[in-house]
Parts: C-alpha cells; sequence; structure tokens
C-alpha cells in the first residue's frame, strides 16, 4: 500500500504559476512510476504528467506540454508539478498516483490515489 497526499493547491491569476506536492508514505517510493491527473466538473480525469521510478524519463499531456514540469525526489518520498503559465481551461482537481510504470497516460496504470488538491485559474 501507498498512501498519497496532494497539497499546493489554490487560486490563481492566468499568467501565474503553482507547485504542487505529493507526499508519499507506506511502500517505498521509488519502487513505482507516478503521474499526475487532473479532473475538472463534468469531465473524464485526464492525463497530465508521469515520471519513472529515477526519474530519468517523463512523459506530459499534449495541453500542458512546454508550460509544466514533473519531478521526484525519492529522498523525500515527494512527488512535484510545477505549473507555469496557467491558463482557466488548467482548473480542475489535481491527483497524483503511483503505479508499476506500464502506461503512464490513463487511470487504469495506477494502483494508488491521493485525495487531490483543488487549482482555479483566474481570468
Amino acid at each position: 500500500q501507498v498512501q498519497l497526499v496532494e497539497s499546493g493547491g489554490g487560486l490563481v491569476q492566468a499568467g501565474g504559476s503553482l507547485r504542487l506536492s505529493c507526499a508519499a508514505s507506506g511502500r517505498t517510493f521509488s519502487f513505482y512510476a507516478m503521474g499526475w491527473f487532473r479532473q475538472a466538473p463534468g469531465k473524464e480525469r485526464e492525463f497530465v504528467a508521469g515520471i519513472n521510478w529515477t526519474g530519468g524519463s517523463t512523459y506530459y499531456g499534449d495541453s500542458v506540454k512546454g508550460r509544466f514540469t514533473i519531478s521526484r525526489d525519492n529522498a523525500k518520498n515527494t512527488l512535484y508539478l510545477q505549473m507555469n503559465s496557467l491558463k482557466p481551461e488548467d482548473t480542475a482537481v489535481y491527483y497524483c498516483a503511483a503505479g508499476p510504470g506500464l502506461n503512464y497516460r490513463t487511470v487504469r496504470g495506477y494502483d494508488y490515489w491521493g485525495q487531490g488538491t483543488q487549482v482555479t485559474v483566474s481570468s
């Protein structure tokens, strides 16, 4: 079992930045590939970014490529998502997830999920 807790969400103006964190506990964090997803009201959960267990490989959804950066600190059992140039359409609940790293871009590729943190971008 891995427990995941997101933090760092909030309200920001368009063009601003936020840094999300995901603290992991339980089984060894560094064993897992990690991902960030988001879900806006009335929409399906959407892949945002993924990272392999070493941090050496990263993957991004088309809508965030070039604006968001995923990273991890295995010594601190923490996953990050740096979000720059935020847009109103980035408004959603953001979730971190842990999985075996077989399929980064789908919800079914992950076994453990956090409760989410709200990000709201005003225009």
